[in-house]
C-alpha cells in the first residue's frame, strides 16, 4: 500500500485574508490511475479525522473499490497533517483573525491534482465535512466534477448546526488552560466536556435507547463516553480541533469570489450527477436541510439512509447494514 505523500504549496493565500509561506496537503493514494486519467475518486476527510480514520471502506468489497477506481484522501487544512496550529506556527485561530475555508482546501486539493495531471474527476465522495467540500468541488468546478456523492452533510451550515460547534467550542475554551488564544496545557475538563455534547448530538436517540454501544463490549453509558468519545478527541491536538470548527462554522457554497454570496445560485450552478444521502436521524445535518439543497441541485437524487446510527451512519465502519445501503447506492452512481 502506499505511503502518504506531501505536496507543498508556496505563497498560499487563505480567504480570511492571510497568506502561508508554504501550505502542506498531505494525501494518501490507493489502487491504479488508469491510463485516461479518468478513473479518479477524492475523498477530503472529515471532522477530526485524518486518512488512517476513513481509509477503512477502501476495497473491493466495501463502499470504494480500489480494484477500479484510483482514490485519493486529502487530508483538509487543521485536521494535523495538513498545515495545522498543531504543526505550524503561522496557522492560528479566529481569535488571531485566521481560520480555513473549505474554499482554501478545495483551492489547493485543485492545485494537488494538476500537478497529478488530473483533469477529471469520477466522483467526489464525503461524509459530514467531507460532504461540505465536495459540494464545494461541484460548485467552484462545475466541469471537473462528473458525480458527487454527500453522505449526512450540507452546503451550507446552518444556524441550528452552528450552536451546536458553538457549544463544542464554547466547552473547550472554557477549560482553566485556555488563556484566550491557546492552551497553555492539556484542557483536562474541556475534552470531557467536549466529548459528551459531541456523543448527545452524532447519535440519535433511538440508538441509545436501544443501548447499540453494548454490542462493542463498553459496560456502561459512562464506559462508552470515555474509552469511546473522549479517547477519540484526546487523540487530537485542541488546537486543531477548534480550527476545524472555524471552517465548519465558515462553511457558505456561496461564500466566495464566483457567487459572491448567493447560496441558491452556487447549487444550482452543480453540474454533476450528485447524489444527497443524510441519515433519517441525524440531528444536526438533518434531513430536511439536505432535502432542500438537494431541490436546488439541477441532476440530484435524494436518498437518506434509514438508520438509527444518527449522524454516524454515514460513517458505518461498525455497521454493515448501513454500509451495504450506501454501497448499493455509490455503485448505481457510479454506473450511471
Amino acid at each position: 500500500m502506499n505511503e502518504p505523500c506531501k505536496f507543498c504549496i508556496e505563497d498560499f493565500s487563505l480567504q480570511c485574508r492571510t497568506r502561508l509561506t508554504e501550505a502542506k496537503i498531505i494525501y494518501k493514494t490507493y489502487g491504479e490511475l488508469n491510463q485516461e486519467r479518468n478513473n479518479v475518486i477524492l475523498y477530503p476527510t472529515s471532522y477530526g479525522a485524518n486518512h488512517q480514520d476513513i481509509e477503512w471502506l477502501i476495497s473491493p468489497d466495501s463502499i470504494l473499490d480500489l480494484s477500479q477506481y484510483f482514490i485519493i484522501i486529502a487530508n483538509m487544512f487543521g485536521n494535523g497533517l495538513s498545515s495545522s496550529p498543531s504543526n505550524d506556527q503561522a496557522c492560528s485561530l479566529a481569535e488571531s483573525g485566521f481560520w480555513f475555508t473549505h474554499l482554501d482546501n478545495v483551492r489547493a486539493q485543485k492545485a494537488l491534482l494538476d500537478s497529478l495531471e488530473i483533469k477529471k474527476l469520477a466522483l467526489v465522495y464525503g461524509w459530514s465535512m467531507g460532504a461540505q467540500q465536495a459540494y464545494h468541488w461541484g460548485a467552484l468546478y462545475p466541469e471537473y466534477v462528473e458525480r458527487i456523492a454527500a453522505l449526512c452533510g450540507t452546503a451550507r451550515t446552518t444556524d441550528h448546526n452552528k450552536i451546536f460547534i458553538q457549544s463544542l467550542r464554547t466547552a473547550l475554551t472554557a477549560d482553566p488552560a485556555w488563556n484566550g488564544n491557546r492552551f497553555e496545557n492539556i484542557p483536562e475538563r474541556g475534552f470531557k466536556a467536549f466529548a459528551r455534547i459531541y456523543a448527545s448530538w452524532a447519535a440519535s436517540q433511538a440508538y441509545y435507547r436501544e443501548g447499540i454501544y453494548y454490542q462493542f463490549g463498553y459496560e456502561s453509558l459512562e464506559d462508552y463516553l470515555v474509552r469511546s468519545w473522549e479517547a477519540n478527541y484526546r487523540r487530537r491536538d485542541p488546537h486543531d480541533l477548534l480550527a476545524m470548527i472555524d471552517t465548519w462554522l465558515y462553511c457558505d457554497v456561496g461564500n466566495n469570489p464566483t457567487y459572491q454570496g448567493d447560496y441558491q445560485q452556487a447549487l444550482k450552478s452543480i453540474t454533476a450527477k450528485t447524489l444527497v444521502m443524510p441519515s433519517t436521524t441525524d440531528l444536526y445535518f438533518t434531513p430536511e436541510d439536505c432535502q432542500a439543497e438537494a431541490d436546488l441541485i439541477p441532476d440530484s437524487k435524494y436518498l437518506p439512509i434509514p438508520s438509527i446510527w444518527g449522524h454516524r451512519a454515514g460513517n458505518p465502519y461498525q455497521n454493515p447494514e448501513d454500509e451495504m445501503f450506501i454501497k448499493d447506492a455509490v455503485k448505481q452512481l457510479l454506473n450511471s
